[in-house]
């Protein structure tokens, strides 16, 4: 695990419930627990604020960093990515992104074209891109300023669900992401009934820890097709339910380990 993708999930699973805000002594602890040494600490969380991820305070030799709005978007739109999975009936409307390839050099079409990805749009064909979900609003929003005007959003149905499959398996590749979501199946259902059990502090935050990072380049795969756009014997669902029983399971003592060295306690949430 990379101290980074370290860091912003410690952020995003628990410090964020204590007021978004930690000491760098007891965040250097917790990395530790990941083998990060503290001097590798102290330059990564020096580089994310410069890079404008993290606000900081001062007090006496003691530093706090805290989250600022930029942060707090990304942990928000990352934790809905993973957890607000679309499972719903779908009501056969595409809605399609046309981007307009004029006048735009290529930094600034990788920047929507990840966006687009991000919220689930698959390429059907050079500038067209399809979603069965309708994630305008929020496309928009990350992409703000001049990329918003680059997007032109229509909304339409096809003659039937023959021409609907043939769209989902022209945007999107399922076959290597179902072999991944069956080989996360085979690596965390054996260890539900350790889970169940239960862990000590240290052991159960670094598997839950573990389980985020292995779980979350999924759902920035799958663009959660509709039960009828799927290809047989889809796992994507099983998978989801198994990371959010262990995620669950492993939350108690990971976050009184988590309490135990910042010296807050945690707000409640919903996962």
């Amino acid at each position: 695990m990379r101290p980074r993708a370290i860091v912003f999930d410690l952020y995003g699973e628990y410090f964020r419930y204590a007021g978004g805000a930690v000491r760098l002594g007891p965040l250097t602890e917790l990395m530790g627990l990941f083998d990060v040494e503290p001097a590798t600490v102290r330059v990564v969380m020096t580089r994310l604020r410069k890079d404008g991820w993290f606000d900081s305070d001062k007090s006496g030799r003691e530093v706090t960093y805290r989250l600022n709005e930029k942060s707090w978007h990304l942990l928000d739109d990352g934790r809905r990515r993973i957890f607000d999975r679309a499972f719903d009936d779908w009501n056969r409307v595409w809605t399609q992104a046309l981007l307009d390839g004029d006048g735009i050099d290529r930094d600034q079409r990788k920047r929507i074209e990840t966006a687009l990805t991000w919220f689930g749009f698959g390429n059907y064909a050079g500038a067209v891109w399809f979603s069965p979900h309708d994630n305008r609003k929020q496309l928009s929003e990350m992409l703000g300023g001049g990329d918003q005007l680059c997007v032109q959003f229509l909304q339409s149905s096809t003659a039937g669900l023959t021409v609907d499959r043939i769209i989902a398996e022209r945007c999107w590749d399922l076959t290597d992401l179902g072999v991944d979501y069956q080989g996360f199946i085979d690596t965390y259902q054996p260890r539900m009934a350790r889970y169940r059990r239960g862990m000590a502090g240290r052991d159960a935050l670094i598997e839950r820890m573990r389980l985020i990072q292995d779980y979350r380049r999924y759902p920035f795969r799958d663009p959660d097709l509709p039960e009828e756009l799927l290809p047989p014997g889809w796992r994507g669902r099983l998978a989801h339910e198994v990371f959010v029983e262990a995620h669950e399971l492993l939350r108690e003592p990971a976050e009184d380990l988590v309490v135990s060295t910042i010296g807050v306690g945690l707000d409640d949430r919903d996962m």
